[in-house]
């Protein structure tokens, strides 16, 4: 962890544990203070494996956005985008193909401010501060405008993000908002924590993220799936993260409650 809190933006509680620097904490990244790694270090003696997940959860944003390059897509919408790390998207796909394109949004200030960081002398990626809920201010701002055709396929990806959703704000809606604004032949990745893989410690694991004021819903495969209306469904379909098209052992853990514990899938639109 860097101990220098200059950069930390004004309204950030850094007393106060967050879900994506937690993530960035399990990711073994740098962008974590004392109250995440106190409430990373409560979950994995409550569930050892959840690394292990976070883990999967990256592998399969490497698969899912190689795919889609290789289908055609040059330009992504990454909503919930999080703490930059190693293995970002803009990384992956650039990697393919430097003409790609990628805007991040997230709500959470450390993560945009540390994206706008990384990059800063990258012109074909942006970073933005908003809300999920804010479907026309993200997909009409400026900087989305600025990369992104949306009469051209898109790649969208919403990974992690849609479990801190309550029932209350609609996401099956919310993505039909996005869906509509898509042109045919765009691609949705999802994942999500799967309230029926019979993970153990997983209810005790969510007690624990109370602290955050975001806490996980777990939902079951039919309950994820409705995020896929109106997409038609990539093979081998939604499944454990680890299922999804692995490539190899790097792709799986050892535990296969694991395997199963976030639920992955992606769509295509026709």
């Amino acid at each position: 962890m860097i101990p220098e809190l200059s950069w930390v933006p004004p309204e950030v509680d850094v007393t106060v544990p967050n879900p994506a620097r937690v993530y960035d904490y399990w990711l073994d990244g740098d962008h974590h203070f004392p109250a995440d790694r106190e409430l990373g270090e409560q979950i994995l003696k409550i569930m050892p494996g959840v690394r292990d997940a976070a883990r999967l959860n990256r592998a399969f944003l490497r698969r899912a956005a190689t795919f889609m390059v290789e289908s055609g897509v040059k330009q992504f919408l990454d909503i919930g985008s999080g703490i930059p790390t190693v293995g970002n998207l803009h990384e992956i796909v650039q990697q393919l193909d430097p003409e790609c394109r990628v805007v991040y949004v997230d709500r959470e200030p450390v993560a945009v401010a540390h994206s706008q960081l990384l990059l800063k002398d990258n012109d074909r990626c942006v970073a933005m501060q908003a809300d999920l809920r804010d479907v026309d201010g993200i997909l009409a701002s400026p900087k989305t405008r600025e990369l992104i055709d949306f009469e051209q396929p898109v790649g969208l990806f919403m990974l992690l993000l849609l479990h801190f959703v309550p029932d209350s704000w609609d996401p099956a809606g919310l993505l039909a908002q996005y869906r509509a604004r898509l042109a045919s032949g765009s691609f949705l990745a999802v994942t999500h924590v799967a309230a029926d893989a019979g993970s153990a410690g997983l209810d005790k694991a969510i007690e624990a993220y109370q602290s955050t004021q975001n806490n996980p819903i777990p939902r079951t495969h039919d309950e994820v799936l409705r995020f896929f209306d109106g997409f038609e469904m990539v093979e081998p379909g939604l499944v454990g993260c680890a299922m999804w098209n692995p490539q190899g052992v790097g792709d799986m853990s050892e535990d296969p409650s694991i395997n199963l514990l976030p639920y992955a899938g992606v769509g295509r639109l026709l």
